[in-house]
């Protein structure tokens, strides 16, 4: 798999993309927020960003109590993650740890620790809210389906595998392709995610989201400005696609909030409230950086549009040896 990038040419509608003025050469980044304008005054979010961390989305139970790590974490944590698969500790793998890191050291791009011990800010335990009833259930007949029928079809492989989609929008840092590219034009913005090449038009024009029987992999994203900062609401999600491995339903909505802070950073956190999955809202604060000298080129998933009729065939010959009586 290419480790990252996606080269696209966003088109937007119902208006040609401004290019944001480029800063003279020598001179300092600005660092006043309010500095970042487009041509037509909207605050400027334009730009590639990563939001690439090795620091986990719930808080680890061993840092229970714990909002922040130490500076010696963080180095160690850092150190651990950019050696993890390096041809130097390859002789500490075993064969199966060696085949599940999949690849080397320098296809990782997974960034580095915030600083915090969880990505999740509310609740304040830094753990997902407890799933309700009707999501355990769910759940588990999700699991089910999958132990007896996981093989039956391509409709019963993720769509990862699938080439679909990654996860739904908004994203939790991965082990590669962790950016977002972000285009404005006057009335919209359109925000790209590199990972599987998933692309959201956002219209900033206070039109309502779109009938809710039509539901969308990644949902339905309107926008508006408070003050600086950019809040996206995202409704009409299909109930078959899950955020994170966990279950979803189509009562799921998802604000995300986008604030410049400086030349380099977004503010960027989003909330997820799904009252059908969880018992409340939560939180998560995921800063965007601007990755120096990041190029995105296409993100060509079709590995598992090839394989899956390998992993299908696969299937069918062990259900055929199991008739056969193990021979």
């Amino acid at each position: 798999m290419i480790r990252r990038y996606l080269v696209t040419v966003l088109v937007v509608p119902m208006a040609a993309l401004w290019l944001a003025p480029v800063a003279v050469a020598g001179q300092p980044p600005a660092i006043d927020a309010t500095a970042f304008r487009t041509p037509w005054g909207d605050p400027d979010l334009q730009g590639i960003w990563s939001y690439a961390t090795i620091t986990p989305l719930e808080r680890p139970g061993e840092l229970a109590g714990r909002t922040f790590l130490t500076d010696e974490e963080v180095a160690e944590q850092n150190q651990a993650s950019a050696t993890r698969a390096s041809s130097e500790r390859r002789a500490e793998l075993s064969p199966e740890r060696d085949l599940a890191l999949a690849y080397n050291q320098v296809w990782w791009d997974r960034g580095t620790a915030t600083g915090r011990t969880s990505l999740i800010v509310d609740p304040p335990d830094g753990r997902l809210p407890p799933l309700t009833l009707a999501a355990e259930q769910r759940q588990a007949a999700r699991r089910e389906h999958r132990r007896l029928h996981a093989y039956d079809s391509w409709e019963d492989r993720p769509l990862q595998e699938r080439c679909m989609t990654y996860q739904r929008a908004p994203p939790v840092p991965s082990g590669y392709n962790n950016t977002y590219h972000i285009v404005q034009a006057p009335g919209y913005v359109a925000i790209l995610n590199e990972m599987i090449h998933d692309v959201r038009v956002v219209p900033l024009d206070a039109r309502p989201p779109v009938d809710g029987r039509i539901r969308q992999w990644n949902g339905d994203s309107r926008g508006h400005w408070e003050n600086d900062t950019l809040v996206v609401e995202t409704t009409n999600y299909r109930d078959t696609t899950t955020w994170r491995g966990f279950p979803g339903s189509r009562a799921l909505r998802a604000v995300e909030r986008f604030t410049r802070v400086d030349a380099d950073t977004i503010d960027y956190r989003y909330t997820i409230d799904d009252e059908t999955t969880y018992t409340r809202p939560f939180t998560v604060e995921l800063p965007l950086t601007s990755p120096a000298g990041y190029v995105i080129y296409e993100y060509a998933c079709h590995e598992g549009n090839i394989s899956i009729a390998h992993v299908l065939n696969g299937a069918r010959a062990q259900e055929k040896t199991a008739r056969e009586g193990g021979r």
